[in-house]
């Protein structure tokens, strides 16, 4: 029996102009804060984050940032960067405070 891979929970698209990489992501997660509460239950919903965020460039880091209960449901980032051309790889990871991780990797287009 084979593994099933799910489906990310990252669209990362990139577009490169005059040495300058647009990266855009959207990443579909929850972003539980743990102060609402539950109309079903009454109690309130355990925190579920993400907390950090890594963006590689040919395996190099060249973005990082630590995220908190503050930021929405299914966040968006977009960011630019020089010294980059196409073919090269970007790979974005998240991390969140359940202890879930996913990544996906692209080539600039």
């Amino acid at each position: 029996m084979g593994v099933v891979k799910m489906a990310s929970t990252i669209r990362l698209k990139t577009k490169i102009r005059n040495d300058i990489t647009t990266v855009r992501a959207i990443i579909r997660h929850p972003m539980e804060t743990g102060f609402r509460i539950s109309d079903e239950t009454g109690k309130l919903i355990p925190e579920h984050y993400i907390k950090k965020i890594l963006v590689k460039h040919n395996s190099n880091i060249i973005f990082s940032c630590d995220w908190s209960r503050a930021v929405s449901k299914n966040p968006y980032l977009s960011f630019m960067f020089k010294n980059s051309k196409i073919g090269d790889k970007i790979e974005i990871a998240w991390f969140d405070t359940n202890d879930n991780s996913d990544s996906l990797e692209t080539i600039i287009q």
